[in-house]
């Protein structure tokens, strides 16, 4: 369980179409990846055309995205 506070209310937000993608914008690139990933378990995030993910490793490439875009230094492979 997440013990950073920002964390926990980025995962709170209603099942609708960016709901998530506004609440994580304050995160980190590590705490990104950790929400996202669990947004998926729930059935909770969408994808940039506003789908439901139903792939995992659309999951994570979503996660990975994002924490980059942040300035996480993840390697591309």
């Amino acid at each position: 369980m997440p013990k950073n506070k920002k964390i926990i209310e980025a995962m709170k937000h209603p099942d609708k179409l960016g709901a998530g993608a506004k609440k994580r914008k304050k995160l980190s690139g590590k705490d990104k990846i950790h929400t996202v990933m669990s947004e998926f378990k729930r059935g909770t995030l969408h994808s940039g055309g506003g789908g439901k993910v139903t792939n995992r490793r659309q999951a994570v490439v979503i996660a990975l995205s994002e924490a980059r875009k942040k300035g996480a230094k993840i390697p591309k492979k």
